[in-house]
């Protein structure tokens, strides 16, 4: 969770009070800001300008004006003079807050609303970009628009052709190869365009068909249908590249791309259908329901008192576990009796969030973060966990990161952290953890407003950043694929996806504006489970979810990186009653902390593809509220940690849960 948040939030909601002054002042009635709406371009500013008014309708020129950026503040900011800088794309929500220098008055405020738009189409992307096609064939196409960095656009693409009479194109990227030929096809949006050449061919197709003809399988489970067009001699024409289609039979959903592979969410029968010019296949899937459904046993609990939890880390051992809080300390815990946890020391750090806690692999040593500090020195204390019951604090490393730590990921002696204040992650070397040392930086290349850097995962050799309004990003820190170290890290992937098209009903919710990023990503196999947090932008007392933040949402996408080249989601899983926040991945199962809706447990086994809740494929869910919660019954799980057969959960209201998956029930038949 993104606390430093926190504070901005409450910085414009409920400004300091003023020093009182002797006499009672005249109270301002309101304060104007102009331009109370503009729209600018990433990387543009506009300078606000703000007066206060008394109830008389004359101007107070004495009163001091503060300027915050509030709700998407990620995507942007405001310095003191009023000037704003666009950073990403979305909703700037900016409070000028009004009050009398010396005096007990009650500060005024208002907003102007700041959208921040994508600078202009630099490049379109076709998908499918056939180069060969058979005469008398046809495929939709879709063109999308992206600025140079990256940036989604929505602007109309048309369409043309260089030869008509050899392909066509409609206005709606509908392509049919007419004659054999060459020409041209060109999709155009604003001043940029992409072009290719379109090769038509005799078109000798005989017969088609479509394998496997018949099949069974469960709702989730993906077939991948082989197309096959031969001639009169049965030899296969090569760029035979049908347009497919499915259809149910009576009631079910089911999806089918431009490739061939077919998924289902619901159960039922199925045609497929694969069209070549005049000729057609079908085949028929049987789909049953996934029924996996298993029981949860909470093995064990243990509240927290005073301040809520935050993230949680199991020792090597399995024996000792450690939470850290929002507030300024991580707690120690026996769990080697899961039934009985209980608290065995606590490292109290100056700090008003403590959100990350992790040991390096042997448990000897670790950090924990600091945001908030009183001295404002944040950054990183390095622990010794020699003694696991009793951790003690032995360094600290502050110098290039006083601005704050949120998370860290130790990996082969390095800490690898997000900056606060850069938004760049930092590379600190804690081989000998009592003389801690940076050795690398890294940032992404946009402008500086709005660059923030929430999360980092680190294996074999990559780093996976979750890096909010820049997406999912990889580095070789090791692996060698791109020649990287921890002392160089290199890049090897970017993917960026629109949040702001994605939770436009959270900014229903909320009001203008809602804070949103990528937050969190673990990669699996040749996936990465990328998680958003979203909150709407303002939130009536805070609401039942998150502190200070109320009620989160928030999709957990799969990105196929098997190509790195081409990056791209093919599935998702989004709660429909919280948010995603941390996950954890052993084998086949993946554990979600959901905020206020618990702990989620999912089956990522086989191939994935489309929406993971509808198809069924959630193992258990576990709500975590409890009365006694600093929130009455109010669930607010923060993520899962899976450790030798147990699922440890920390709540945010609620402290650390103990839960145990139990195996599948056979089936009586």
């Amino acid at each position: 969770m993104s606390l430093p948040l926190v504070y901005a939030l409450l910085a414009w909601q409920q400004p300091a009070p003023l020093p009182t002054a002797p006499s009672v002042p005249q109270p301002i009635a309101r304060v104007d800001v102009k331009p109370a709406e503009y729209a600018l371009e990433v990387g543009d500013t506009v300078r606000l300008h703000a007066v206060a008014y008394d109830s008389s309708g004359r101007a107070m020129p004495e009163a001091v004006i503060r300027w915050f950026a509030s709700g998407g503040r990620f995507e942007g900011g405001v310095d003191s003079t009023g000037l704003v800088s666009a950073g990403s794309t979305g909703t700037l929500n900016v409070a000028a807050v009004a009050g009398l220098a010396g005096r007990a008055v009650k500060s005024t405020v208002a907003f102007a609303r700041i959208t921040v738009l994508p600078r202009p189409a630099a490049a379109i992307v076709v998908m499918p970009r056939p180069e060969r096609m058979l005469a008398g064939t046809s495929l939709v196409l879709a063109g999308v628009p992206y600025a140079a960095n990256g940036d989604r656009r929505y602007d109309h693409v048309t369409w043309k052709s260089s030869r008509p009479g050899v392909v066509e194109v409609t206005a709606i990227g509908r392509l049919t190869a007419r004659a054999p030929g060459r020409a041209a096809v060109t999709a155009l949006a604003g001043k940029t365009s992409a072009s290719w050449t379109v090769v038509v061919t005799r078109n000798a197709v005989a017969r088609v068909s479509l394998a496997p003809a018949d099949t069974a399988i469960r709702c989730g489970d993906v077939v991948r249908f082989v197309f096959l067009a031969t001639d009169a001699g049965r030899r296969t024409v090569a760029d035979a590249d049908p347009e497919w289609a499915v259809s149910p039979v009576g009631d079910g959903y089911a999806a089918v791309d431009g490739t061939g592979v077919f998924v289902a969410d619901q159960p039922g029968t199925y045609r497929v259908i694969a069209t070549l010019g005049a000729r057609a296949a079908e085949a028929f899937v049987q789909v049953a329901p996934r029924n996996i459904t298993r029981q949860v046993t909470i093995v064990g609990r243990l509240p927290l008192k005073g301040l809520p939890g935050a993230e949680l880390w199991v020792h090597p051992d399995g024996k000792h576990a450690y939470m850290s809080t929002i507030g300024d300390r991580i707690y120690a815990i026996d769990i080697a009796d899961p039934a009985k946890p209980f608290f065995t020391d606590s490292v109290v750090v100056d700090a008003r969030v403590v959100n990350d806690v992790m040991t390096t692999e042997d448990g000897k040593y670790g950090v924990l973060t600091r945001e908030g500090a009183s001295t404002r020195k944040n950054g990183i204390v390095i622990l010794s966990f020699e003694d696991p019951a009793h951790p003690k604090a032995i360094a600290e490393f502050t110098e290039t990161v006083t601005g704050g730590v949120h998370s860290t990921y130790v990996y082969q002696g390095r800490v690898y952290l997000t900056d606060d204040a850069t938004g760049s992650m930092r590379v600190i070397d804690i081989r000998d953890p009592y003389h801690p040392k940076q050795v690398a930086r890294w940032q992404v290349e946009r402008p500086e407003a709005g660059r923030t850097l929430h999360d980092i995962d680190v294996r074999d050799g990559l780093a996976t950043l979750s890096y909010w309004n820049d997406g999912l990003v990889i580095l070789d820190v090791g692996n060698g694929m791109k020649g990287g170290s921890p002392e160089n890290p290199r890049l090897v992937l970017q993917y960026k996806y629109d949040l702001n098209e994605l939770y436009k009903k959270v900014e229903l919710a909320g009001g203008p504006g809602f804070i949103r990023g990528t937050h969190t990503s673990w990669r699996h196999r040749h996936y990465v489970f990328v998680g958003d947090e979203v909150f709407p932008a303002r939130q009536q007392g805070g609401g039942p979810g998150v502190i200070g933040l109320g009620r989160a949402y928030g999709r957990l996408h799969v990105i196929d990186i098997a190509d790195l080249t081409a990056p791209h989601e093919v599935a998702w899983f989004e709660p429909e009653d919280g948010g995603s926040h941390n996950v954890w991945i052993t084998g086949d199962t993946l554990y979600m902390g959901d905020y206020q809706g618990g702990l989620r447990v999912l089956d990522i086994s086989g191939e994935l593809k489309g929406d993971l809740l509808a198809q069924g494929r959630e193992y258990a869910h576990v709500h975590t509220g409890d009365a006694a919660g600093f929130v009455a019954n109010g669930a607010n799980a923060w993520g899962a940690i899976y450790s030798r057969g147990l699922v440890y959960v920390p709540d945010i209201n609620s402290g650390l849960w103990v839960v145990k998956i139990e195996p599948p029930q056979p089936v009586i038949p």
